[in-house]
């Protein structure tokens, strides 16, 4: 491949891997969730721990956050595969390692993985790179959305089945998006088969967030925006919840960072947890009346 079609992870989603991997070296057993293959991709130097946007301090509210959404996921995704869905549809995908860790869940379905073309290529050749290899049940979706491609038509050409219902998630995409963007992507997911679910992260106005990760989520802001990628929305959860029954969903649930810190994080000596009013989880259904515990939230 040329240099051109395999452009390197955006600084985002290197820093949720990164994190990832923090939360096994830094913080204290039992931990939430392990992931070091986001930093087995990345390689950085041995000094990447020193990186200001790696202190283990500071970082602390923005690693539990991250941990705690993407074992709820997993956790999810398990569960709707135990159900007999088999299809995974990972919507910004960035250096989500599901398919490497999980094989024998993930084996069992087809995850397709939506990303932009070249750190998806560079992604795929790092895997070859690294021994975990592409295995034909995962599918690499690349869409050009600055081109205006239709990431629901590159979907079905991978070989999604229209007709049989998938679990579909987002995580840390949505702040990204224009809220237009967003309820189109509520609705296109809405009207996949019954049985499907969403599990999508959304990010509180920053004024509500607490005081111990304001200051954070003022500078990632900032950040974006110097970068060329601003925040551009914020929903309350009555806003979310609201916005996913107009486009559909039978069932519609807020999962709030209370609840994640009651499921993962009680009763640590170290206090670790996600901190509230920041980056929670909207998990809605395509189904009436279908209510999975996993989706419950407070």
């Amino acid at each position: 491949m040329s240099d051109q079609s395999r452009i390197e992870p955006d600084a985002t989603a290197a820093r949720v891997a990164l994190w990832r991997a923090l939360h096994m070296q830094v913080d204290q057993p039992p931990h939430v969730f392990a992931d070091d293959v986001g930093l087995m991709l990345l390689a950085p130097g041995a000094d990447w721990r020193d990186r200001g946007d790696m202190d283990p301090q500071f970082t602390r509210p923005f690693r539990a956050s991250i941990v705690a959404r993407a074992r709820f996921i997993e956790e999810l995704v398990a569960e709707q595969a135990g159900r007999g869905v088999d299809q995974y549809v990972i919507l910004g995908a960035g250096l989500d390692s599901f398919a490497q860790r999980r094989p024998e869940i993930a084996s069992g379905m087809r995850v397709f993985e939506i990303d932009r073309p070249g750190p998806q290529a560079w992604k795929q050749q790092r895997l070859i790179e690294l021994g975990f290899g592409t295995p034909a049940w995962l599918r690499f979706v690349p869409v050009d959305f600055e081109a205006g491609q239709s990431w629901r038509e590159r979907l079905v050409a991978a070989g999604f089945d229209t007709g049989k219902p998938a679990i579909v998630v987002s995580t840390g995409v949505s702040m990204y998006l224009t809220h237009q963007a967003n309820a189109a992507t509520l609705h296109q997911v809405a009207e996949f088969a019954p049985g499907s679910t969403l599990a999508m992260t959304f990010l509180l106005p920053l004024h509500l967030a607490g005081p111990e990760v304001r200051p954070g989520l003022e500078m990632a802001e900032r950040g974006a925006r110097a970068s060329g990628t601003p925040f551009l929305s914020f929903f309350t959860p009555q806003q979310i919840l609201a916005m996913a029954h107009d486009a559909g969903f039978g069932q519609a649930r807020h999962v709030s960072a209370a609840e994640l810190a009651r499921r993962y994080f009680a009763d640590r000596a170290d206090g670790l947890r996600p901190p509230d009013n920041s980056e929670e989880l909207l998990v809605a259904s395509t189904q009436p009346g279908d209510r999975s515990p996993a989706s419950m939230g407070d």
